[in-house]
C-alpha cells in the first residue's frame, strides 16, 4: 500500500484505457461513472458512496460525474486498502496525508504503522482459518469412515 500511496499521482498518469473521449480544459483524460465502474469492477452505488465519504472528488459537467487520473489512482488505493482489510476511515487518512510536493514522511510512518497492525490481525485470522480447516477436515474424515462402515460391500460376480 505504501508504494502505491506515494505513487498515486504518478501511477495515475500511466493509467491505460482511462480515456473515454471526454477531456478537460488541459487535455486531461476523464472517465464517466459507468466507465469507472467497469474499469474497476465496482457498482455505480459504490462510486457514489466513496464520493459521499470524501474519498473521491469527480469533476461535474451538469449532472455527469467525470473522474480524473487522480480519482482513478485514489480508487485503486481505496480498493487495495479494502482488500487488505483497512477501514475506509484508515484509507482516507492515509491517502489524504499524501503531498505531491513533500517528502511524505508522516504518510509513510502512518502507512507502515497501520500496515503492521493489519498484518498482525490478518495473520491471526489465517491461524484461526487454518485451525478451522483442520477441524472440518477431521470431521469430514470421521463422517466418511462412519458412512463407509454402514454401507454394504458390493459382491463380486
Amino acid at each position: 500500500m505504501m508504494k502505491l500511496v506515494l505513487a498515486a499521482d504518478t501511477a495515475a498518469n500511466a493509467f491505460e484505457n482511462g480515456s473515454t473521449g471526454a477531456s478537460a480544459e488541459h487535455g486531461e483524460d476523464l472517465a464517466r461513472i459507468g466507465d469507472m465502474a467497469k474499469m474497476f469492477g465496482v457498482t455505480l452505488r459504490t462510486l457514489r458512496f466513496y464520493e459521499d465519504k470524501g474519498l473521491l472528488n469527480p469533476k461535474r459537467e451538469g449532472t455527469t460525474r467525470l473522474y480524473t487520473r487522480r480519482d482513478r489512482a485514489r480508487l485503486r488505493l481505496i480498493l487495495l486498502g479494502r482488500k487488505v482489510g483497512f477501514t475506509l476511515r484508515d484509507v482516507k487518512h492515509m491517502i489524504d496525508l499524501y503531498d505531491p510536493k513533500g517528502p511524505n514522511t508522516k504518510q509513510l510512518k502512518v502507512v507502515l504503522d497501520k500496515s503492521e497492525k493489519q498484518m498482525g490481525r490478518l495473520l491471526k485470522q489465517r491461524e484461526a482459518l487454518d485451525e478451522a480447516i483442520d477441524d472440518l477436515t477431521k470431521a469430514m474424515d470421521t463422517a466418511r469412515k462412519a458412512l463407509a462402515s454402514r454401507q454394504p460391500v458390493a459382491a463380486n460376480g
